[in-house]
């Protein structure tokens, strides 16, 4: 989901690499599509998306399912861990000049994926899942809240129905048919194509995401979390070496405020 309908979406660069704010949401949309569809064929539940899990929790408590319905508070409340941690991580960053605060939470989900690939590879299926849907779900928290305070929480990529309505909106004001924009007091409606292209990149990213986490986990198993969770540490010290940490910390934390 991205916030605001003010002018044209503004991108943000990190300083000294060709990396930018567009493109890391794209990134973590296609990790986040491909641990999510991934993870539905290896243990049978989606959990990028919390409007599914409490649906099924109403669902289980109105029909007497109690185990099922606290499986679903545990997986919400292992998202909202997931966020909460991110905050903290990005937090204490940027009160210690040796960390970057954006590379630890994408450093934390990378090493827990590769928890994920090695719990995958030693349990059987009943434990797995046990395991596994709630460090998931903590993984999707994760990530969400890391690009929701990097992008200034106009960007999602654990979940795309925010993102599906601004594009609808977007496409709307772009098809929109201005009759008469010169009368006096005329309003003009232009959609905001740079917002417009971002949104589509973003879904296109998950949706890709998907289609390869299906392909690689259904074929290769558990072992697909490695290659994720490289990506995951590639663009994490791209963020490092863009920001020069080592010396002097550069402004992009203290531009972002303390969301």
């Amino acid at each position: 989901m991205l916030a605001g309908e003010g002018g044209p979406t503004k991108m943000r660069q990190f300083s000294g690499l060709a990396i930018t704010e567009t493109g890391l949401g794209v990134s973590l949309a296609f990790i986040a599509g491909a641990v999510n569809a991934g993870g539905f064929l290896l243990v049978g539940q989606y959990t990028s998306h919390m409007s599914g899990i409490l649906s099924a929790i109403a669902d289980a408590a109105v029909l007497g399912a109690l185990g099922l319905a606290t499986a679903g508070a545990v997986a919400v409340l292992c998202f909202l861990l997931g966020a909460a941690c991110s905050a903290v991580l990005i937090n204490w960053g940027r009160r210690n000049p040796r960390h970057h605060p954006y590379a630890l939470p994408l450093l934390l989900e990378a090493a827990l994926l590769l928890l994920l690939g090695l719990i995958g590879s030693l349990l059987r299926a009943a434990p797995l899942v046990t395991l596994a849907v709630p460090l998931l779900c903590f993984l999707m928290g994760l990530q969400n809240a890391t690009i929701t305070k990097i992008s200034g929480a106009r960007i999602r990529t654990t979940h795309m129905t925010g993102v599906v309505t601004d594009l609808g909106i977007e496409l709307g004001k772009l098809f929109y048919w201005n009759r008469r924009p010169s009368e006096p007091g005329g309003h003009v409606v232009r959609a905001d194509r740079p917002k417009l292209r971002l949104l589509s990149a973003i879904l296109s990213a998950f949706l890709l995401g998907g289609f390869t986490g299906a392909l690689c986990f259904s074929r290769l198993g558990f072992v697909s979390t490695v290659p994720l969770a490289m990506a995951l540490i590639a663009l994490a010290r791209a963020m490092i070496r863009a920001e020069g940490r080592g010396g002097a910390r550069p402004g992009i934390a203290d531009s972002l405020g303390s969301r």
